[in-house]
């Protein structure tokens, strides 16, 4: 007996999209905020790497949501 597999519709595809890209932006959130701790704390300049890694993560992110969402239209 051969297994049916289900194919997602557009829609449930950018559910399960979101929920992992989410992660992403958890990640650009701690790096932000661990950079500035580290601008206040120790050094703006060692602070200003993680700020920017965090900054680049999100605006990644910000861009496959925007692509994937004008490909489902």
């Amino acid at each position: 007996m051969e297994k049916i597999k289900r194919r997602l519709d557009g829609h449930e595809e950018f559910e399960i999209m979101k929920l992992v890209l989410d992660k992403f932006l958890w990640i650009g959130t701690a790096l932000l905020g661990w950079g500035l701790y580290q601008s206040i704390a120790v050094d703006y300049k060692e602070g200003f790497w993680f700020i920017l890694a965090g900054a680049l993560l999100m605006l990644v992110f910000g861009w496959i949501i925007v692509r994937e969402f004008e490909q489902i239209r």
